[in-house]
């Protein structure tokens, strides 16, 4: 279990707070690009970017509540897009995902 951040960490709690908001306007960025995207692979790509941002979300989450419980569905959010992306990836590129 991770220790909770103490009482007198004020800074801690506050830069925690700002990158938090500056990934969630990263994520917002990302949802524009996934929606307006020009092409498939920047809606690909889009969509990749996405779940790097939300697994940095939920681990700075994690680390600001003081539980470990967080970093397991961080992992397991990392796993769904990676197969996802590739997934998609290959459709793309063969208009089949199974050989």
């Amino acid at each position: 279990m991770i220790d909770t951040l103490p009482i007198h960490a004020p800074l801690v709690h506050h830069t925690l707070s700002l990158v938090m908001a500056m990934i969630g306007l990263a994520m917002l960025l990302n949802l524009w690009r996934l929606l307006r995207g020009p092409t498939v692979p920047d809606r690909i790509l889009a969509l990749d970017t996405l779940y790097i941002n939300t697994v940095a979300l939920v681990i700075l989450f994690g680390i600001r509540m003081g539980t470990s419980m967080y970093f397991e569905v961080a992992l397991v959010i990392a796993m769904l897009g990676f197969v996802g992306t590739v997934a998609l990836s290959k459709y793309v590129m063969r208009r089949d995902i199974i050989e």
